[in-house]
């Protein structure tokens, strides 16, 4: 049997910063041999691509190179096709054997390099098509993280962003057009910088806590939030496992998805009727870094069930009734875990009925915090949630 990757009508190509210099003989055979060659402006301009380059779509868009299926075509990118480059983008709609990837040094193992710092402890973000956001659920004390940036412009963001969100001791270093002629570094953030770039940071702040129950100050909200204690206790009953999607019905401020995602949990799909409080969740998942793991759904249960994708556990947080833990019973599949929290007695009748018959286990979670009683103090309690917790 022949190998799969002997006849390629594809040929992915990392370009460094010193240019078609850098290029292996087999990178120059596919450029001389390519009838379409697709990249940004610059990286056509250095390897003379002249009437056969193509530059990226804006937005962008695979689709002009899978148009072209079978013929010779040549995509450029910067370092390794493969870390935050197209070539990731590209494999969605690929088979093995279409295509053949020719990587350069990356923009992180350069830095790297120059910095000596150790790769493999080093968090590596590709922040020149994402919100810097992306950096708080990460970053904390003794966190070293390199990050590429999609202008010169982007560094003093950045520095202010960090300032902004808790890192403003931050140490930065600017590298610029590292591997090439005009590569600079700079200890700090420089007047002006030009890409491409990017930015090392060596936090010493700490970050978010690693442990369920954020700060209720942390996240926007009306005052309809799963309270910090409640919302530990909910994640401990959720139990997220990596990979795994959770359904949030009547989602409120968002809290408990964000808390599902920080665990580990891959993917929230949110479902919350009430226009306010949906725009609210979807600005906490953004402040948080996590929008493109969070999906809200702006629909009412159960008519916003259908087509969702299959969920591992589901968190009911308001909304509750027979109709609708029905038909959750109906669309989830067996093994998943569902979590409800009850507070009216209506609702906890619900859950007993339902608990009696279909088992699971049951936790009355009765919260009491000190309040002034004219000159001295006493215990003032919350409502108490009855919590039921079931495998279907």
């Amino acid at each position: 049997m022949g190998n799969p990757w002997d006849n390629p009508w594809l040929t992915l190509i990392g370009l460094g910063e010193d240019g078609p210099e850098g290029l292996s003989p087999a990178s120059h055979e596919a450029l001389r041999r390519a009838e379409v060659i697709f990249g940004g402006p610059r990286h056509l301009a250095l390897v003379g691509a002249a009437g056969r380059g193509q530059a990226w779509p804006v937005p962008f868009d695979t689709g002009p190179v899978l148009a072209l299926r079978g013929r010779a075509v040549v995509v450029l990118a910067s370092g390794d096709p493969f870390w935050f480059g197209a070539g990731g983008s590209l494999m969605a709609q690929l088979q093995p054997g279409e295509w053949v990837s020719h990587p350069a040094l990356s923009t992180f193992q350069l830095a790297a390099n120059r910095l000596g710092w150790r790769l493999e402890e080093v968090l590596c973000l590709g922040l020149h098509a994402a919100p810097f956001a992306r950096l708080r659920p990460v970053l904390g004390r003794g966190v070293r993280a390199i990050c590429t940036l999609r202008d010169g412009a982007a560094v003093g963001e950045l520095a202010a962003w960090l300032a902004a969100n808790g890192h403003a001791s931050a140490r930065l270093v600017v590298l610029e057009r590292l591997g090439g002629p005009s590569e600079r570094i700079t200890f700090g953030v420089p007047d002006a910088a030009s890409a491409p770039v990017s930015v090392a940071i060596e936090a010493s702040d700490p970050g978010l806590p690693r442990a369920s129950g954020l700060d209720d100050a942390l996240f926007d909200h009306d005052g309809q939030i799963t309270k910090r204690p409640v919302r530990a206790l909910t994640l401990s009953a959720l139990a997220p496992l990596s990979g795994e999607v959770l359904w949030d019905i009547g989602a409120g401020s968002g809290s408990v998805g964000i808390e599902w995602l920080l665990a580990g949990g891959a993917r929230v799909v949110a479902l919350e009727a009430d226009p306010v409080r949906a725009a609210r969740a979807r600005g906490n998942a953004a402040a948080f870094g996590l929008a493109h793991r969070y999906d809200l759904v702006d629909a009412r249960v159960p008519e916003g069930l259908d087509g969702l994708p299959v969920p591992d556990a589901v968190f009911v947080g308001g909304g509750a009734s027979e109709t609708v833990l029905g038909r959750l019973w109906e669309v989830i599949p067996a093994g998943c875990r569902l979590v409800m929290n009850a507070v009216t007695l209506e609702t906890e009748a619900l859950v007993l009925g339902w608990s009696a018959r279909h088992g699971g286990s049951l936790l009355k979670i009765e919260l009491s915090e000190p309040a002034a009683i004219g000159r001295k103090r006493g215990w003032r309690s919350s409502l108490p949630i009855l919590q039921w917790s079931v495998v279907r």
